[in-house]
């Protein structure tokens, strides 16, 4: 497929952007008459780094929605078949792993650790990387303390401007599967251009 940009002067290409958004088939009316748009896009992948408890109902909550979904951590007492079952399960450090994951614009990574060790290598990856969305778990004060190290790792101003966090809709979240469903709010809003004006960071 290709993205094309709204263009106002152009009804096809507005609507072929607005399709491709929408995930959705639809026909529109073009300069030789009616046309099919199908968009044909690549799958969507949600990258979570960090197999902690709030991982076991992200991971299939994501599933659910046609997330293909990637759990990563090094530790494999957490990062198990057992405990993901149905999910990828790399035990790798986050950086090479999300590397060679390759995140693409369909593709959305979160890290849920609170270990900078583990979660700052995986973020700084995936910034580098064209996802749509990036985010990591923890309160406002570790967010800001979070963003200071990765600039001090070299991380540009304009990618740090990418990374949500505290990620997630602040729904009032508290026991996992809640957080989970809080973050995945999120991606699929960010997904859809549909994020709301009062989430913006």
């Amino acid at each position: 497929h290709r993205l094309v940009a709204p263009d106002a002067a152009d009804p096809l290409a507005a609507a072929i952007a607005a399709a491709v958004a929408r995930d959705q088939a639809e026909v529109a009316d073009g300069p030789d008459g009616a046309a099919l748009i199908e968009p044909q896009l690549a799958p969507l992948r949600l990258i979570v780094v960090g197999a902690v408890h709030v991982a076991l109902p992200l991971a299939e909550m994501a599933r659910l929605a046609g997330f293909a979904v990637t759990i990563v951590d090094p530790r494999r007492a957490f990062a198990t078949a057992a405990r993901f079952p149905g999910q990828d399960v790399v035990v790798r450090w986050p950086d090479v792993a999300v590397g060679e994951l390759a995140p693409d614009a369909r593709t959305a990574v979160v890290t849920l650790t609170h270990d900078p060790k583990l979660d700052d290598p995986g973020l700084t990856a995936a910034l580098a990387s064209p996802a749509f969305y990036v985010g990591c778990l923890g309160s406002t004060r570790t967010h800001a303390a979070r963003l200071t190290r990765l600039g001090a790792r070299g991380v540009a101003a304009a990618q740090l401007a990418r990374l949500r966090g505290p990620v997630g809709l602040r729904i009032g979240a508290r026991a996992p599967a809640e957080i989970a469903v809080a973050i995945l709010a999120e991606v699929i809003a960010a997904l859809r251009g549909a994020l709301p004006a009062a989430e913006a960071r």
